[in-house]
């Protein structure tokens, strides 16, 4: 299988938590939360849809594809209202590798449709990353 990186960007992240622990901060509603948003609606099974209300204006939403515990999560990502990266337009997938008690996350975004957008979701998920690995190491 050929897998086309256009528009890709990657972050790694170390969370000294287990992957079930940090897995779980991915997939339920109460502890994704406390790491990105002010609320969301998860469905985290194949085909199952989410929507996370982030700040109060700026929503993403999109559908579960791979679910994967605790290793993977790929889902469909876009914003609500926005011109260029709408609902489902792109993808995100989310692995997770165990090393001496604690946990890699490799997060791909795939399909951002320009340098500026993969500024700003890079900056984005960088931030977002940092604060789910405090929240996780915390649990």
């Amino acid at each position: 299988m050929i897998e086309d990186l256009t528009g890709a960007i990657e972050i790694t992240q170390r969370i000294d938590a287990s992957p079930e622990i940090v897995f779980a901060y991915l997939t339920d509603s109460q502890r994704f939360v406390r790491w990105m948003g002010v609320g969301a609606e998860l469905d985290p099974r194949p085909g199952g849809r989410y929507r996370i209300d982030v700040d109060g204006v700026h929503i993403v939403s999109g559908e579960y594809q791979v679910v994967d515990p605790p290793r993977r999560l790929v889902m469909s990502w876009g914003w609500e209202g926005h011109p260029t990266v709408p609902p489902g337009s792109t993808t995100v997938e989310i692995t997770l590798t165990p090393e001496q008690g604690a946990t890699i996350l490799r997060l791909r975004h795939l399909g951002l449709p320009d340098e500026g957008e993969r500024r700003l979701h890079t900056d984005g998920w960088t931030q977002y990353m940092s604060q789910l690995a405090a929240a996780a190491s915390r649990n």
